[in-house]
């Protein structure tokens, strides 16, 4: 069966796709709750003949197309929401608001739709269903596994045999990237406080000080991850913050430290677990205080499914070019909750490096203030998306 040409028809959508990313991008919006982009959206997938639900705990949108022909469903997540980022671009369509599309998300969610406009135009030829996961919240603790429990998986009322997603980033424009296994890490919250008792800065030694002992575990942190991990599976460890007293002359009967953690496997930060109270506890028994360690774990780390990633590079170097695909060597440390979705279904996730043409892809960065991503692109972020799970499908039942 053949596959549409989903990038020369993704050419007529391109104006209004660039119309409808303007308007987000100009009306940023974070978390959970971002109603003016759900409005958005809606009007735009109204006429497609989808099947719409909206949810619950999150203003999440979830569309399902039904192909002509019976088969499995593929899913495609776009993310939603920005990032409380003041924007800094000089761009006309800036956004106002305090907020900030600085990781591209405006760009994600416009593709999705083209995808879905795409995808419905084909919609007797389609040999299954396409589910189009628009999520809100990534950019914080996660709306992808709310939406797993709302159903999201389940919506087309047949398995999800594939998942796909792809992000844009400060890269070379057009280039697709990803790898097979693991592509981004996990990440944790480190929250370490040291109990001691307070006092008169010009008495130290009628106080039990905890402050140099938050000091030396941020340091001590830092030489364990060199001695304690090896360097063929990395970890993370940035201390970020440090908290004592609130006037010069206090000591404080306790002191914090907050560090943020990325990690790329199980074992490893299970190991961290282990050795970070004990390296807390002894230094700060040291200073005759005592040390509370508590772990937040957020995103686990994101992994594509090899067979799933050996497809995508194949298809994407059909339609695009196979110079413009390339396959990473290492994992990143940034991390993605469309980690939760690859958990349960096999997919794969790729970055799309969205640069506008004579500007440095290394001079920003995603969440810069002043990074700026080619809206140029949308049509083929909206052609691979729809040719990834068309192809998919037809892959099943041929």
């Amino acid at each position: 069966m053949s596959i549409p040409d989903f990038r020369t028809e993704a050419q007529s959508l391109l104006s209004d796709l660039r119309a409808l990313r303007r308007t987000l991008h100009a009306n940023p919006e974070l978390g959970y709750q971002l109603p003016f982009t759900q409005k958005t959206v809606l009007a735009e997938l109204a006429d497609l003949g989808l099947e719409i639900t909206t949810g619950e705990s999150l203003t999440s949108i979830v569309a399902v197309l039904k192909g002509g022909r019976p088969g499995p469903a593929v899913l495609l997540r776009g993310d939603m929401d920005a990032l409380p980022v003041v924007e800094d671009t000089g761009l006309d369509y800036a956004s106002t608001n305090a907020n900030m599309h600085a990781c591209g998300h405006d760009m994600h969610t416009a593709g999705l739709v083209g995808a879905a406009r795409l995808l419905a135009a084909h919609r007797e030829e389609l040999p299954g269903s396409v589910v189009f996961m628009f999520q809100p919240a990534e950019e914080v603790e996660g709306g992808a596994e709310p939406m797993i429990v709302e159903g999201v998986l389940e919506a087309a009322g047949v398995p999800v045999i594939a998942a796909y997603g792809i992000h844009v980033e400060a890269d070379v424009r057009g280039r697709f990237t990803t790898r097979a296994g693991t592509l981004m890490a996990g990440f944790a919250d480190l929250n370490l406080t040291v109990h001691g008792a307070g006092g008169h800065s010009s008495q130290p030694q009628a106080t039990r000080d905890p402050v140099p002992a938050v000091a030396e575990i941020a340091l001590a942190l830092n030489t364990m991850t060199t001695r304690s991990f090896d360097i063929f599976d990395p970890i993370v460890v940035s201390v970020t913050q440090l908290e004592g007293s609130q006037a010069s002359n206090i000591i404080p009967d306790s002191a914090k430290l907050t560090a943020s953690v990325r990690y790329l496997s199980a074992d490893s930060i299970a190991l961290l677990q282990e050795r970070v109270p004990e390296i807390a506890e002894n230094i700060a028994r040291a200073h005759r205080c005592t040390a509370e360690v508590n772990f937040r774990i957020g995103f686990p780390v994101t992994v594509n499914n090899p067979a799933e990633t050996g497809r995508v590079l194949d298809r994407l170097g059909e339609v695009f070019g196979t110079e413009h695909v390339q396959e990473m060597a290492v994992p990143r440390m940034g991390s993605e909750d469309f980690s939760y979705v690859l958990e349960k279904v096999p997919g794969t996730f790729v970055f799309l490096g969205a640069t506008p043409e004579g500007v440095d892809p290394n001079a920003e960065t995603n969440h810069s203030p002043r990074v700026v991503f080619d809206d140029g692109l949308l049509g083929d972020q909206a052609a691979a998306l729809a040719h990834l799970a068309f192809a998919r499908l037809v892959d099943e039942v041929s």
